[in-house]
């Protein structure tokens, strides 16, 4: 599976495309003159362009008329770009009015459909990376792909890594990701908690070797088991964040009462618990101590529900377990089941409202309310 990491590998077809077409600075004649004026005037009337970005795209991009520009924008337009994302994409990557819309930029939109991205799919990763609209699809974009799908051995997981992170169709990933694949594999994580990494994180085999090294060798100080999934997670939340922002977030902790000890425990149990921001853990605790009234003590024992949305889930589903623990269909009040009540399913939440309706009737009308109230 992982032979391709030690494989002496030819990367010649990965040299970077170049992004920008640049043109000579001899051309300062009165026609080059005429034709910058007349590309600035373009680039503001028909592309949404500030007058300073104008100017300072035009010099790596010159037309005389309008044509090729114009199509390239009906092209987009035909896609389902709206003008906003057509603007906002042209000013991340003005030489895309420079293309051939059915040599340059429909086969990499058909190639892309044809590995399993949907049209939002392709859409989303233009828009979000629109770079990549300048990269060579034969030599950049196939061989990138072929060699991510031989490593995850999935067309399915390839095209996931893709949606979470367009990066790497548009970066030469290959750069740092064997080197700390390499990495995981000498501190014994197995090869399927690897890809599962890769699949969903693949951003962090982008990261420079010295520092996914680093990130690796905290997540073994603290005792992570390697053959467990917590220890791929942990090093992506490590890998997430900077220092200070993780002393940020061990301080919002110690303010509820958390001791180091018990937030670094939870951490290694759920790494999850430590991604969660400031401003979410703050609300949740305030939240689940001084609404729901539970001990902070309790809650440490429970962080599995900061993963979980407030107002999709934690609202809507406290204010009907309180509404039903005051109707006496709840024997006392636990934790334990409140945190059960908050993780299961919504197939499973709703029939066990519907054993209750009987006894109070309006719960599920209740639920609904309050779900529709926070959304």
């Amino acid at each position: 599976m992982f032979n391709l990491i030690s494989r002496n590998l030819s990367f010649s077809a990965f040299k970077a495309t170049p992004v920008h077409i640049l043109f000579p600075r001899s051309l300062c004649s009165s026609t080059a003159a005429s034709d910058n004026s007349f590309t600035v005037s373009y680039l503001i009337d028909s592309c949404g362009f500030p007058p300073d970005k104008a100017i300072s795209a035009s010099k790596f991009l010159k037309f005389k008329t309008p044509d090729r520009a114009d199509s390239v924008i009906a092209f987009f337009k035909n896609q389902g770009f709206t003008e906003t994302q057509i603007s906002n994409l042209v000013r991340k990557f003005p030489t895309a009015l420079r293309y051939h819309p059915e040599k340059n930029l429909l086969p990499k939109f058909e190639f892309l459909g044809s590995i399993g991205l949907s049209h939002s799919d392709i859409f989303k990763l233009f828009t979000g990376r629109p770079n990549l609209l300048g990269r060579s699809l034969k030599n950049h974009i196939e061989p990138t792909y072929n060699i991510l799908r031989d490593l995850l051995q999935s067309n399915n997981r390839t095209a996931i890594a893709i949606r979470r992170c367009a990066w790497v169709l548009d970066l030469n990933f290959h750069t740092n990701m064997f080197a700390n694949m390499q990495i995981l594999l000498d501190v014994g994580v197995p090869g399927s908690k690897m890809l599962y990494l890769l699949t969903h994180q693949p951003r962090d085999f982008l990261a420079p070797t010295d520092q996914f090294k680093k990130a690796v060798e905290e997540v073994v100080e603290m005792s992570f088991d390697p053959l467990k999934i917590t220890f791929v997670l942990a090093v992506h939340a490590l890998r997430s964040m900077s220092k200070s922002t993780w002393e940020k977030k061990m301080e919002t902790y110690e303010k509820w009462g958390w001791s180091k000890a018990q937030i670094l425990l939870a951490f290694r149990i759920n790494p999850w618990c430590m991604m969660m921001s400031e401003e979410k853990i703050d609300k949740v605790m305030e939240f689940l101590v001084n609404k729901m009234g539970f001990e902070t003590s309790i809650v440490s024992k429970n962080f599995a529900i900061f993963s979980l949305s407030m107002e999709k889930r934690i609202i809507p589903r406290s204010m009907v377990y309180q509404y039903c623990l005051d109707n006496g269909l709840l024997k006392d009040k636990k934790i334990c089941g409140f945190s059960w009540w908050l993780q299961c399913s919504d197939n499973i939440f709703i029939k066990r409202l519907e054993r209750y309706e009987k006894e109070a009737p309006g719960v599920l009308k209740l639920y609904q309310e309050k779900l529709d109230h926070c959304n």
